[in-house]
Formats: structure tokens, C-alpha cells, sequence
């Protein structure tokens, strides 16, 4: 059997901020001691999942590579497998250089620690890493690598949101979401929308002034969506689900505030303001637009093949299921 070819992706560790503070101001703080002692520990629970991860490849029949994520700076091409060691962040990252053709593992670095969170939660947050996506932790890795090297596990394919701009297709797909406002917080985004299907119009058009409006696939459901007022969708689901941030005086429009976009329709927003910005999957990625713009947003991307958390899916979808 060939041997497989795996690209390992790593978050960086200088992500965790605890060598930039004052080492002096440790005694003058205790608490600020205290969260140095738990970002350093972060570090070091990372870099010792990588080394664990890199120990096991090593006695496996693959030939892998390891790159930092932000040296990640053209598609992923050439390898059979995916993987992710980090947080959601980091496979998010690799999911904007790689099209329907590779799967991807995530791996979880540093979850959250139960008994952290009781023992410290009152003094400072002890949240780590949410792994959302992410299917493994040192703890499973190896069995789940072994799934997938052997074939007894299969990737789900989880939708994606194309992006076009005045007619032109951006390059990177959002696996998360998509925000669209002024570049400034405080100042007012004025744009339209409707929804189209087979190049007419299913919905009226909205007019809206607001703080900008939100966009997510079923697998950004449960992460800002959520948090603005969304629900979270099903893991598999090809919908997208858009709310109005901070809508100003709605009135006849205030049932239209939030709802979804079918599979074969698309969403059309008509930017009116001088300046305007399309965050894709948080801050990283930004495109700039102006008045007059017509941005338009569908399910119509290229899927993403990722070994999803069993929990997130059923046995029949096949997602992490173990072929008999």
C-alpha cells in the first residue's frame, strides 16, 4: 500500500501573549501571576500536542510536513490528508486554501479543563480552546488516525458560502460566516438586500440601516449567529441563516430582520455607503467595498471534506462513522 501524504498545520505559539508582560510586575500582581502561570501552561499543553501528534505520524505509513499556519500562503495541493493541530481558528485557516478534494482532521491542542474552570473561573477566564470542529484531542488521535489511514472512517462534506463582488468571484470561501458594515463601529451601514432564485426575485427588497448584517453557514450557526440571536443549524445543512446587527427603527421590514437562504436561492446586498468592508471567517480576511456595490452571497461553493466530532452527527450521515 503507497504511503499516504499528510500536511500537518500549527498554530503558532506565540498566539498565547505571556511572554510580553513586565516579568517585574509578577510581584506587585499575584494575580497577574497567576495568569502567566496559566498562559504558559496553555503553551506548553500546545507545543506538547503537536510533539505527541508528530510521535505517532512517525510510527504510522505516512510521510507528512509541518507548517505554521500563517506561512500557509497558496492552496493545498499533493497530499492525501489534512491536519489541523490547534483550535477551530487554525482549521479554518487551512479550509480557505483547500477545495473539495482533500479532507480534513482537526485536532484539538488545548481544550478547556473542567477543573480549571471550577477552580479559577471566579478570578480570571479559564476558557481555552472550543474545538468546535475539531474531532480528535491527544487523547483519540491515534485511534482516529488509524480509522482514517484504514478506511473505516469517512469525511463529511459541509457546506460552504460563495462570495461574488460586483460580478466577481472572491477567491476564499467562508466556512464560518460573513460580516458586512462600515469599516467604523459607531457609524451607521446602509444597505438593501432580497433574495433571488433562478435570477428573479423570491423576497421583497429590504432597506436597511443598522450595524451591518451577518451571514453563516450551518457550521457558523453556533458561533456569532448564535451569539447575535441565530439558531444553530444542523451540521450538515446547506441553508444560510443571515441576521440584521442593530437594526435602526425596522418598522414594516421587522419580520425580515432574520431568516434564512434556501440552496437554490442567492442573497443580493446593495451597499450604500461610501466605504464598506466583507469580513470573511472573522478579522484576517477583508475585502473592501463601496456605494453602489452589489455583493452576492449563496451556498454555491465547493464543499468542505472534514472528519466531524461524532456528536455533531448521526450515524447515518457517515461523517466519523466506522465502516463495518
Amino acid at each position: 500500500m503507497a504511503r499516504r501524504r499528510l500536511l500537518l498545520l500549527l498554530k503558532p505559539f506565540d498566539m498565547l501573549p505571556s511572554r510580553h508582560f513586565d516579568e517585574s510586575s509578577h510581584f506587585r500582581n499575584p494575580k497577574l501571576s497567576q495568569v502567566i502561570k496559566y498562559l504558559d501552561s496553555r503553551s506548553l499543553v500546545h507545543m506538547e500536542a503537536i510533539n505527541f501528534c508528530q510521535n505517532i505520524l512517525r510510527k504510522k505509513h505516512v510521510d507528512w510536513e509541518a507548517v505554521y499556519r500563517f506561512n500557509l500562503c497558496r492552496p493545498i495541493r499533493d497530499v492525501d490528508l489534512v491536519v489541523t493541530i490547534g483550535g477551530d481558528g487554525t482549521l479554518l485557516q487551512a479550509s480557505h486554501f483547500m477545495d473539495d478534494s482533500i479532507p480534513v482532521l482537526g485536532v484539538n491542542s488545548d481544550p478547556t479543563q473542567a477543573e480549571e474552570v471550577e477552580d479559577c473561573n471566579k478570578e480570571f477566564d479559564v476558557t481555552r480552546s472550543t474545538g468546535y470542529l475539531c474531532a480528535a484531542t491527544v487523547k483519540n488521535f491515534e485511534q482516529i488516525i488509524d480509522d482514517i489511514l484504514e478506511n473505516h472512517a469517512r469525511p463529511s462534506e459541509v457546506s460552504r458560502m460563495s462570495i461574488t463582488h460586483n460580478s466577481k468571484q472572491l477567491p476564499t470561501y467562508a466556512l464560518n460566516d460573513v460580516l458586512i458594515c462600515h469599516p467604523s463601529p459607531a457609524t451607521v451601514s446602509r444597505f438593501s438586500f432580497s433574495k433571488k432564485k433562478e435570477g428573479q426575485s423570491s423576497s421583497s427588497m429590504v432597506h436597511c440601516r443598522s450595524s451591518g448584517l451577518r451571514v453563516s453557514t450551518a457550521a457558523g450557526s453556533t458561533a456569532a449567529m448564535l451569539s447575535s440571536g441565530g439558531f444553530a443549524m444542523p451540521i450538515l445543512s446547506r441553508d444560510l441563516q443571515y441576521i440584521v446587527r442593530e437594526p435602526i427603527s425596522p418598522g414594516a421590514y421587522n419580520s425580515a430582520m432574520h431568516g434564512t437562504v434556501k440552496p437554490e436561492e442567492l442573497m443580493e446586498i446593495a451597499w450604500y455607503c461610501n466605504e464598506g468592508l466583507i469580513y470573511i471567517d472573522g478579522s484576517h480576511i477583508i475585502h473592501s467595498v463601496q456605494h453602489g456595490d452589489i455583493i452576492e452571497l449563496s451556498c454555491k461553493a465547493p464543499k468542505l471534506k472534514i472528519f466531524l466530532p461524532s456528536h455533531l452527527i448521526s450515524s447515518k450521515t457517515a461523517g466519523m462513522t466506522v465502516v463495518a
